[in-house]
């Protein structure tokens, strides 16, 4: 990738998490470490890899993404909002009465959304799901799933990982943020999934590691998925929850809390520092 293109990433996902900020401080709800995490990767998927049409958000042909842990949608919104999908004022309509940006993505209010995210886990079964229906459909749409690595924990996500690899579902590729924090704490203190791509491994899935905040590494990883013949892909993404924010970055109370005033003010100094540096 070449410098202005990543230059112009970098900028896109920090304007994402500027969103997330304002969402969140507008709703005083949310959930902004694991968006801040995702940040990066989605920044990716909706500005270089996904095929899409914002002015026909219900195109047949285009990729499909399932945002598993629907609760980070902040992160998701954001990236829509940029695409156009949306004007970028609404978000701070997040979370509010009547607001077609609620807490988790829902399909039926928001265009571009492909999945109405609830319980953890059942994203992966309804990616599954959109990807055996473009086998069989003799489509050559793509279908990205993004989940939190404690949501792996769930025993549904384990069901559809044998399912997708048993059927050798090359259009599928999940991508796992693994940013090691929890509502709870660490991973490996409530109930470590480790090692992540070994038991991918042993579901028949090509396992692609990747730092989640590097645009380069995520080319080369979306690129050879894409070549992955007979079996799904999962790229995991070693993530910072809370990245860019200098007071919640790799702290596990920012799994769903809200900035106060004081704080807010001081995630948005840190946001406009990063895009000084990126000027």
């Amino acid at each position: 990738m070449n410098a202005q293109d990543k230059r112009d990433l970098q900028r896109t996902a920090n304007q994402v998490r500027k969103g997330i900020i304002e969402e969140v401080y507008a709703a005083q709800s949310g959930h902004p470490g694991g968006a801040l995490s995702i940040a990066d990767v989605i920044t990716y998927l909706y500005e270089k890899e996904l095929r899409i049409d914002p002015a026909n958000p219900h195109w047949e042909d285009r990729d499909r993404l399932v945002l598993s842990k629907g609760h980070v949608c902040p992160a998701l919104y954001a990236a829509l909002a940029i695409r156009g999908y949306f004007p970028w004022e609404e978000l701070k309509t997040f979370r509010k009465v009547g607001s077609r940006l609620q807490g988790h993505p829902d399909l039926n209010k928001l265009p571009g959304i492909d999945f109405s995210a609830g319980s953890l886990g059942q994203g992966m079964s309804a990616a599954v799901g959109m990807a055996l229906a473009g086998k069989l459909g003799k489509k050559d749409y793509r279908v990205y799933a993004i989940l939190g690595d404690g949501e792996l924990q769930e025993g549904q996500v384990w069901e559809s990982a044998m399912f997708a690899g048993s059927r050798g579902l090359d259009n599928l590729c999940y991508i796992v943020d693994n940013n090691n924090l929890q509502i709870d704490g660490s991973l490996e203190d409530v109930c470590s999934p480790y090692p992540i791509d070994e038991k991918f491994r042993a579901f028949k899935f090509e396992v692609i590691n990747i730092n989640g905040h590097d645009f380069d590494e995520m080319e080369a990883a979306f690129q050879k998925a894409k070549t992955v013949k007979g079996k799904p892909t999962v790229i995991v993404a070693k993530t910072v929850k809370g990245k860019g924010i200098s007071f919640m970055a790799d702290n596990a109370a920012w799994h769903g809390s809200a900035p106060n005033a004081e704080q807010y003010a001081t995630a948005m100094e840190d946001l406009k520092k990063i895009d000084e540096a990126l000027a």
